[in-house]
């Protein structure tokens, strides 16, 4: 695809005020700073670092020649016992069956049907709350709804939704590094590392007694159409059940979190963006969630081992990748690769053309055999609450604040303060922006 084909059809305005915006600025908020963007292919101290999209959608679909080794993958399989390896951690013919026997509570149709309901019914309490109180730290409210929706895919409804969320926030709170790329550190020295090391154990345990048990206990009295029901049908041990349960914690409710805040930032800084979301039919504000989550992915780098030799071709160019060999594939870069999405492709574009077989968020959710099952649900409550939040009369009361996490390389936004403007009134929703 041609740079010329690839490039936005439909300009969009830019937050500094030009409408025609430049194809080389940059319109997204969370690249960590001095991050390489080139070259496409490159090894350094033995690791292969592969930016170029063709290349990283390549290795994501390898399933026969490559294995997970990102989420700390290496380490955790060394003290993993039982027969149920986490779905996370597994590959080959195991893997696929996890997925498959688990896919049918990720399909549009379950969401629509069993979850619908209640994302639009936290999303108008939460929102209701934000304009009653005059404004919010909205990574505050995201995190309950997004742990709230994610709980009742997986099971976790069996203890207090504020409570859980405290836990698991503990618990996903691991070293960070702040808008300059330097490492944060709440504690200092000897005393921090102690509690840095601490933390995670208190939290998983905490989450373990409060909230796995209670639900595995319930389900196996009574089952349902839920996660934790179908482990325990297919014989999964408590231990292997907790660490499934912070699998699905860690993507359905830490990334969708961080994804509603950066959307909504994106939103709110761009008026006409946000008034052709706010009027448009859903598969179009679906579309603008696409292009806003390839702007910026929550995960931005992906890692994967070799177990033969691979061959990734790149133009003209050959790259022999041997057995045994580490890659790291940027998702960020991938997703802005300017030679398959265009020179502008660091701007906002929700028409934008992508090569063939090319989803509109890119490799946001991944790709191949470990693909995000729950790419529609992030997306659905994204929407459902931002169509609410939205309609309010917003303004930042300052810049958020934006960290990296470094265990699966993701940003964390926060201090996402609204104020509701005084004086305006709510915005009442067009029929074409309400139909499902």
């Amino acid at each position: 695809m041609s740079d010329h084909d690839a490039r936005c059809p439909v300009p969009h305005g830019d937050p500094s005020g030009d409408s025609h915006g430049d194809s080389h600025s940059d319109r997204r908020r969370t690249a960590p700073p001095g991050e390489r963007t080139t070259p496409r292919v490159e090894v350094r101290d033995g690791v292969w670092h592969v930016r170029a999209l063709p290349l990283v959608r390549q290795v994501l679909r390898e399933a026969d020649a490559t294995v997970q080794a990102g989420f700390s993958a290496e380490t955790a399989r060394q003290g993993l016992t039982g027969d149920h390896p986490p779905v996370l951690y597994a590959d080959g013919p195991e893997h696929r069956r996890q997925r498959s026997a688990t896919a049918k509570f990720f399909t549009p149709a379950t969401v629509r049907r069993r979850y619908r309901d209640l994302m639009e019914e936290r999303a108008d309490e939460l929102v209701e709350r934000i304009r009653q109180d005059g404004g919010a730290e909205l990574s505050a409210v995201t995190l309950r709804y997004s742990v709230e929706v994610a709980a009742q895919v997986v099971g976790l409804t069996n203890s207090d939704i504020d409570g859980m969320s405290r836990r698991l926030e503990r618990f996903f709170s691991g070293p960070v590094t702040g808008s300059s790329g330097a490492p944060q550190r709440r504690l200092p020295g000897r005393l921090g590392a102690v509690v840095g090391a601490v933390r995670p154990v208190w939290a998983m345990s905490a989450f373990r007694l409060r909230d796995v048990r209670p639900a595995v206990r319930a389900r196996r009295r009574q089952p349902r159409e839920d996660v934790i029901s179908h482990l325990l049908q297919q014989g999964y041990t408590d231990r292997e059940i907790l660490v499934e349960c912070l699998t699905y914690a860690a993507a359905g409710m830490a990334t969708t979190r961080e994804f509603i805040a950066v959307a909504a930032w994106h939103l709110l800084e761009d008026d006409g963006l946000r008034a052709e979301y706010l009027a448009a039919e859903e598969p179009a504000r679906h579309g603008i969630l696409h292009e806003i989550l390839r702007l910026e992915p929550v995960v931005g780098h992906l890692y994967r081992r070799t177990t033969q030799d691979l061959v990734l071709e790149d133009g003209e160019e050959r790259h022999e990748v041997p057995a045994g060999a580490l890659l790291d594939l940027y998702v960020r870069q991938a997703n802005a690769d300017p030679q398959e999405l265009g020179e502008d492709a660091r701007q906002l574009c929700p028409e934008r053309s992508r090569p063939k077989g090319v989803r509109p968020e890119v490799m946001s959710f991944g790709d191949g055999a470990h693909r995000c099952p729950g790419g529609f649900i992030a997306i659905q409550e994204t929407d459902v609450f931002l169509q609410r939040l939205l309609r309010l009369p917003l303004e930042f009361a300052h810049p958020p604040r934006v960290s990296w996490v470094e265990l699966i390389a993701a940003y964390e936004v926060r201090d996402v303060v609204l104020r509701v403007g005084a004086g305006q009134g709510w915005r009442e929703p067009s029929p074409a922006s309400t139909a499902r």
